[in-house]
């Protein structure tokens, strides 16, 4: 039985992501940190650099840290030193403590 000769497929556009390194991306250093907390400061984008900084300190995942809810580090009109929230992808709870920079942003 013969098999037609089929044209060649090609593709119109490269990928978009042909060349790139792949994979998990470097921790980022200190002074990377340092640099973005300054530029927000500058910027007076205080909600932004609340946000790094709880990340920052809590170790947690993007998608946890923006579930974080007012009431989850403010009660009895203060700050709460500790708080918990729930691991998007292990379902278990999470403790960590909101370190004085973080509560002054």
């Amino acid at each position: 039985m013969k098999i037609p000769n089929l044209p060649a497929v090609r593709p119109r556009q490269p990928a978009w992501n042909k060349g790139r390194i792949g994979g998990q991306k470097r921790p980022l250093l200190p002074k990377h940190v340092w640099a973005i907390r300054v530029g927000l400061e500058i910027a007076e984008n205080r909600r932004d650099l609340a946000l790094f900084n709880a990340a920052v300190d809590s170790k947690l995942r993007g998608c946890d840290v923006v579930r974080l809810k007012v009431a989850d580090v403010y009660a009895a009109s203060q700050l709460k030193e500790r708080t918990s929230t729930l691991h998007s992808k292990t379902g278990k709870p999470v403790r960590f403590e909101i370190n004085e920079g973080t509560r002054i942003a």
